[in-house]
């Protein structure tokens, strides 16, 4: 998996081959595994999510006030983000951006969860579709990683500008 991530994210068109050998194992080995690039692909990106749940975790997202337990949230979803924002790119133009998301509706439960507690202590909006709310922290934060990538964003501003936007889209209206 390791190799397999380094490889796809430093050349986006790598060869199944190319991957084998970086993993030290034979195609015939690799195929057995993965029947083709998408599978593995989807291999990877399941594994480091699964990676993530950790450190996602330690941001506490059920302590605290919603608002400042959505910060940490944001800050750490980023620091996970950020080192694997070129494979993301990758699987985001080979899988599509559906199969993308189903991916993540793991990590975004606890987004879900977070805004939902947050309507209750009057911190987020009800007046939008939770759902809405879900898509629109996850749609912010692949695109901070594509402007990142383009060169657009500076990375080491990339969370506190998730959080300067994402904070005033969704606390209530005054």
């Amino acid at each position: 998996m390791e190799a397999a991530q380094d490889c796809l994210a430093e050349q986006p068109q790598v060869s199944m081959a190319a991957i084998a050998r970086a993993a030290g194992v034979g195609r015939v080995t690799l195929y057995a595994h993965f029947p083709s690039r998408e599978v593995l692909l989807e291999a990877v990106i399941d594994h480091a999510i699964a990676r993530a749940e950790p450190v996602l975790d330690a941001a506490a997202p059920g302590d605290g006030p919603a608002a400042d337990a959505l910060c940490r949230l944001l800050r750490s979803s980023w620091q996970v983000l950020d080192r694997h924002r070129r494979l993301f790119e990758v699987a985001q133009h080979e899988l599509g951006a559906v199969r993308m998301r189903e991916r993540h509706d793991q990590a975004m439960a606890r987004v879900e969860q977070l805004l939902h507690r947050g309507r209750a202590e009057g911190a987020f909006r009800d007046d939008l579709p939770l759902a809405w709310m879900v898509t629109t922290v996850y749609s912010l934060l692949h695109a901070a990683a594509a402007d990142v990538n383009a060169g657009r964003l500076p990375q080491d501003s990339a969370a506190e500008t998730l959080i300067a936007t994402l904070l005033p889209a969704l606390r209530p209206p005054r």
